[in-house]
């Protein structure tokens, strides 16, 4: 089990502890977490679980698929340190992950 730091586009922050083996988004889902809608349940065919990883966590997950650097440059305002919260599985080695939700998805 990891905790998982949700911050919304104003600042409100939500900590919750996630299960390892669910995604980052699967978390926010189960948790209520507004901002994540994830429309298509984590397949990565869309770009509704976008997120930003703050960047001291970024170079410590698992990288990009190419499939997921595609439905990125469909999400709204993606960066260098967007991800799809999908594609983020929690593990023990994620405790303490920040991620800061974009004012809207796609």
């Amino acid at each position: 089990m990891a905790k998982i730091k949700y911050i919304e586009h104003k600042g409100k922050s939500h900590t919750i502890d996630v299960a390892n083996g669910l995604s980052v988004m699967e978390g926010a889902i189960q948790n209520n977490i507004p901002g994540i809608d994830a429309d298509c349940g984590g397949s990565m065919a869309c770009a509704t679980c976008h997120v930003y990883v703050k960047e001291e966590w970024f170079d410590k997950l698992p990288k990009k698929e190419d499939g997921e650097e595609d439905m990125i440059d469909m999400a709204y305002e993606p960066n260098k340190f967007s991800r799809l919260s999908c594609q983020l599985i929690v593990s023990d080695e994620l405790d303490g992950l920040v991620v800061n939700l974009p004012i809207k998805q796609t």
